[in-house]
């Protein structure tokens, strides 16, 4: 939790794997309610450097909570700022 605290700015969305649109509080909020899938790993990482702002994509692998494996990708947009590199918004699927 104190890590996207201190990285999200202030500004920041998501888009969750179901649609529902979240700003900085409600994802804040959402993360310290845990998730109900556990082991996400992240694969195939690619960063897309342009200047100033970043876009991070990157393939998922997670255990679901009946156990099964799940996937998914997910893609984060950064901006350095003058207080340093904050993610400003995220989306993730999963199937």
């Amino acid at each position: 939790m104190r890590w996207f605290d201190t990285h999200l700015a202030d500004d920041f969305c998501n888009t969750n794997p179901d649609g529902t649109f979240l700003d900085r509080a409600a994802f804040l909020a959402q993360i310290g309610r845990g998730s109900p899938v556990k082991n996400i790993r992240e694969h195939d990482v690619k960063i897309r450097l342009l200047g100033d702002f970043a876009i991070v994509h990157a393939r998922t692998t997670y255990t679901k909570p009946d156990g099964s494996t799940g996937a998914g990708r997910y893609t984060d947009d950064w901006q350095r700022r003058p207080e340093g590199w904050r993610c400003v918004s995220a989306h993730v699927g999963r199937s």
